[in-house]
């Protein structure tokens, strides 16, 4: 069975972030979050709060028009752009051609946390990878994307615990759960994308049949909206132009040590999602 190198701080030396340096908001990287649903307003709360605290500099939120009014007072750093909603609550295909234009004036995209998986994340997640921004694929739009039809000039971040990772197969999840890592790399190559196999152990994938793996972290980790603080620490990294491969390994480890910094303050459990974030800028290389 393949095994993965360690994900620690020796790792993360070889994959280096961008340096932190002077310069406006535009020069620390637009990010566009494309997140939320009527029932889930708050997914994109959370992730668009790590891609901050990660670095990113100019920040725009795409949401549900029920949820974009309550999101942009709560995230007043944001420029919320309200898009046309389903009657399931969730986004309606009429908004790609608005998103596809959001998304030709962003430099990182993630996109995916607290969406409604019902029917428009094909054409809407195509859209979003044609675009020339970096892109991080989680949650509704894994059970919705399809392979790609030849090879990617960028490779996309994808994010799926096992439910979305058997989803991305075709396979049942007893299966992924079995063997995470074979799974992992089968979807990196199917996709050509770079893959997260989020667990109590992680994984991180490569086409190239690369793996880290990180074993770290803290069981409060495993808590509602935890998967889409990680969304946004990928989003931001991305932002600020770290190449994709670097940007995941970084926010995979920033995640667990942020979980692990929460626990000794609070304890293993209890903590709240969206209180990771705050940790996050003191364990970001300088």
């Amino acid at each position: 069975m393949t095994k993965g190198k360690p994900l620690d701080r020796a790792a993360l030396r070889g994959h280096p972030l961008p340096p932190v340096t002077n310069g406006d908001k535009d020069s620390k990287g637009r990010l566009l979050v494309v997140a939320g649903s009527r029932e889930v307003p708050g997914a994109a709360l959370l992730t668009a709060t790590a891609a901050m605290r990660s670095g990113a500099g100019k920040l725009r939120i795409a949401t549900v028009d029920s949820a974009a009014v309550a999101v942009g007072v709560t995230m007043p750093e944001a420029m919320v752009i309200g898009l046309d909603e389903a009657p399931d609550g969730g986004f309606a295909k009429s908004c790609l051609a608005r998103l596809a234009e959001l998304a030709d004036g962003s430099d990182a995209i993630v996109a995916g946390p607290g969406m409604e998986a019902n029917g428009s994340g094909t054409p809407l997640a195509k859209a979003l990878l044609q675009s020339g921004a970096r892109v991080a694929l989680d949650a509704a739009l894994l059970h919705e994307l399809e392979p790609p039809t030849r090879s990617r000039e960028r490779l996309p971040v994808l994010l799926p615990h096992s439910g979305e990772l058997a989803a991305l197969l075709d396979v049942d999840e007893p299966t992924v759960e079995a063997d995470p890592i074979g799974c992992g790399l089968r979807a990196a190559d199917r996709y050509k994308a770079i893959v997260l196999v989020k667990g109590v152990v992680s994984h991180v994938v490569t086409p190239e049949a690369d793996v880290w793996t990180y074993s770290g972290g803290t069981p409060g980790l495993g808590v509602s909206g935890s998967g889409d603080v990680l969304a946004g620490i990928v989003g931001g990294l991305l932002a600020r132009g770290a190449e994709p491969l670097n940007a995941l390994l970084w926010s995979v480890w920033l995640h667990g040590e942020a979980g692990a910094r929460m626990a000794k303050k609070v304890g293993a459990i209890g903590f709240l999602a969206r209180e990771l974030a705050e940790e996050v800028p003191a364990l970001l290389p300088r």
